[in-house]
């Protein structure tokens, strides 16, 4: 089991930047692919970016495509998703997610296991 804690989230103005980190602990933690996901009020979970084990793989959803990116530090078993020219509409929970599966399209809610408790980011226009 992985226990996963994220970070970062915050209030800031459309068009600035933000960090969210996801530390894990448990298993060891090069064994899972990582997801980020996010949930607006009264809308439904949704695929952010995804990671391989190794990080060689990555996926984006497409409206964050561009603008966020995804990527990983296993001597520290973190996951990190820096995102850039933030919109309003990018306002929403954000969860951290991970799975042992490999080789298997990592955009999909259902095929992760461990999810963190998500971290509150909100743009203001």
């Amino acid at each position: 089991q992985v226990q996963l804690i994220e970070s970062g989230g915050g209030l800031v103005q459309a068009g600035g930047s933000l960090r969210l980190s996801c530390a894990a602990s448990g298993r060891t933690f090069s064994s899972y692919a990582m997801g980020w996901f996010r949930q607006a009020p009264g809308k439904e979970r949704e695929f952010v970016a995804a990671i391989s084990q190794s990080g060689g793989r990555t996926y984006y959803a497409d409206s964050v495509k561009g603008r966020f990116t995804i990527s990983r530090d296993n001597a520290k078993n973190t996951v990190y998703l820096q995102m850039n020219s933030l919109k309003p509409e990018d306002t929403a929970v954000y969860y951290c997610a991970a799975t042992l599966l490999r080789d298997v399209v990592l955009t999909t809610r259902g095929k992760y296991r461990y999810w963190g408790q998500g971290t509150q980011v909100t743009v203001s226009s």
